[in-house]
């Protein structure tokens, strides 16, 4: 039985806040038909274990009755996701797409600058370090980053970077105007001084998640771009995905991917299945479950490693730093994210409502790009409107 999720004026304060998250800056755009939920004649291929299907070249599409789904529902939150300023909407299923969109004359190829959704893919690259043995989330920062050692930065682990309480210096001021304007992003972020023990503020520090370039540099002896296209956009067939670099040549590890909601329900396929691609692990499942399945920190019960989560609790946004005496007061925000859907649903945000959606419970994976706005203006589409295909959707 389907429910809708309850208005609430807070929890929507919330999530406009929380999507206020990068840079400024345009998406790319072309000219292009509009495609709307057309069948593919490719066919997935099955693999081992369970007969799970993932998709090849390219997706197969399913009526959405044939997954489990109300049609009349998605076309519904199709038309907000049009009047939302989207580009696209992919609504996956059990590794079939069971609905697809395009807007605004974009292509199902076309792509664009995700944002901050870039954190996620950070996360499984850390994830595939860890699991090769390059790093340990609770070594020092400063075993890559000589300018941190004999410093106070030496207490910084890569645990923290993930967790965004790493306490390096942060202010909207540098992260939204110095951060941007730099020429060598890694080399600006790893300069700011250290302001707060690890552990004491949560701060949504795009520098401090930059320096995790040089992390993944320096511990997998690869560059981070080269590493990503190896480990893991190939092996998922996400031929249209590219991480970008500074004017210096360093790849960006705080937003900047360029996607499509193709390639992105292929990253969101393979979390949803614990890290497994076909009968190929790209990351460990006990890496899934540590960056999505709980708070990486008391600070923030809707943060885990550079995921965005629905768990109840402490919730802290972009644009203000929590500590743990407002932590501990009760009067500080409490709630989710979205209100009324699974606690365990989970997602990749970036600046304009940019998301990937991936639910365990219903094995679905939602994905929408649009138009970037530093702080979307209603009409827009977001996780609360994403969520609806969990709890208005599904139907078995």
């Amino acid at each position: 039985m389907s429910r809708r999720i309850p208005h609430r004026p807070g929890a929507v304060a919330v999530v406009s806040a929380l999507l206020v998250l990068v840079v400024l800056g345009g998406c790319s755009s072309s000219s292009g038909g509009n495609a709307n939920g057309s069948t593919s004649t490719t066919p997935a291929t099955a693999t081992a274990p369970g007969g799970q299907l993932v998709p090849g070249s390219a997706w197969r599409h399913i009526a959405p009755a044939q997954a489990g789904l109300d049609g009349a529902v998605l076309d519904d939150i199709a038309r907000t996701a049009q009047v939302g300023k989207s580009h696209c909407l992919v609504v996956e299923r059990d590794g079939a797409i069971a609905g697809e969109w395009q807007f605004a004359g974009t292509t199902a190829t076309q792509t664009q600058d995700i944002f901050s959704a870039t954190k996620s893919i950070t996360s499984l690259l850390v994830g595939i370090a860890q699991d090769e043995g390059d790093l340990h989330i609770d070594d020092s920062a400063s075993k890559w980053i000589p300018e941190w050692r004999g410093t106070a930065a030496t207490q910084v682990t890569v645990r923290d970077l993930l967790s965004n309480d790493s306490g390096r210096e942060w202010s909207p001021i540098i992260d939204y105007v110095r951060l941007i304007r730099s020429s060598d992003r890694t080399a600006f972020a790893i300069g700011l001084p250290q302001q707060h023990p690890p552990g004491q503020v949560w701060a949504y520090n795009n520098s401090a998640i930059q320096t995790l370039q040089q992390v993944l540099q320096g511990a997998t002896g690869e560059d981070v771009s080269t590493f990503a296209e190896q480990r893991l956009f190939r092996p998922l067939g996400m031929a249209h995905t590219r991480m970008t670099t500074d004017r210096a040549g360093n790849t960006q590890t705080f937003e900047g991917v360029q996607s499509n909601c193709e390639d992105l329900a292929r990253l969101g396929l393979m979390v949803q299945r614990d890290g497994k691609w076909g009968s190929r692990q790209i990351v460990s499942s006990s890496w899934v479950a540590e960056s999505t399945g709980k708070p990486s920190t008391p600070l923030n019960a809707a943060y885990g490693y550079l995921w965005w989560l629905n768990r109840k609790g402490v919730l802290a946004g972009p644009l203000s730093a929590t500590n743990l005496a407002a932590a501990a007061n009760p009067t500080t925000a409490r709630g989710q994210l979205v209100p009324g859907a699974p606690d365990d649903l989970y997602w990749a945000l970036g600046l304009g409502n940019q998301l990937v959606q991936v639910d365990p419970g219903s094995r679905t994976v939602v994905v929408r790009l649009g138009t970037a706005e530093a702080q979307p203006k209603p009409p827009t589409f977001g996780p609360s409107e994403a969520s609806q295909v969990v709890t208005r959707a599904v139907r078995h």
